[in-house]
């Protein structure tokens, strides 16, 4: 069986939707804590040595170094035959599902997230613009997965894991109070950490952590 390296900083949340898989499908990883904060991902030496994209997470496999979320996502889904659909069309469903994810919600989530908890004096009109498109991103969600349980059917599948990501962590960070703006969102949510191995996302990333500020 291959052996894992996550590279990652316990605040993002992409690091957390392939810790969240790995232990979904029964694997180990070894957690390997990145000074994000301190800006060593913006270095020439960590991009030349780990990921010239710039970018975390980063996991190793076996020695190799794999980038971008959703295709490790999509590969460990293969590799376990966990959570990647039963057919051609929930294959479709979860990349179309993916792709929008890593556009609308993650994309926003995760910038809005970060300058309002991370950041001492934020833009306000920068984080109210990226607030109303958050807010339209999470009804679309919330009606999707009033309908079903998890995000293209009866069972979950990576785009599940990938969609929750950025909307585990402490309320208090992002401001949302999806129990009471987005109560689909949050019953989802749910359904979610009831999957056997499920751990919220700083029990799975431990570490220093970046100063919050509010």
């Amino acid at each position: 069986m291959p052996s894992y390296r996550l590279h990652y900083f316990p605040e993002s949340g992409n690091s957390y939707k392939l810790a969240l898989m790995l232990v979904l499908c029964g694997q180990s990883f070894e957690p390997v804590w990145t000074d994000f904060g301190g800006g060593i991902t913006r270095t020439a030496a960590w991009r030349a040595n780990v990921n010239p994209m710039g970018e975390i997470p980063v996991l190793e496999e076996d020695g190799v170094r794999l980038t971008q979320t959703g295709p490790i996502l999509l590969q460990l889904a293969a590799r376990y035959g966990k959570f990647g659909g039963a057919d051609a069309r929930e294959r479709f469903e979860i990349l179309r599902w993916l792709f929008w994810d890593n556009q609308k919600m993650s994309g926003f989530m995760a910038t809005y997230r970060y300058r309002r908890a991370f950041t001492p004096t934020p833009d306000e009109k920068v984080q109210a613009f990226l607030r109303a498109r958050i807010d339209d991103f999470l009804a679309i969600l919330a009606g999707e997965v009033a309908q079903r349980p998890f995000i293209i059917g009866d069972e979950p599948t990576v785009a599940d894991l990938s969609l929750c990501g950025y909307l585990s962590f402490p309320m208090e960070e992002s401001g949302y109070d999806l129990a009471v703006r987005f109560p689909p969102v949050a019953a989802w949510l749910q359904r979610i950490a009831a999957l056997p191995g499920w751990r919220a996302p700083y029990d799975l990333l431990p570490g220093q952590r970046l100063p919050r500020h509010v």
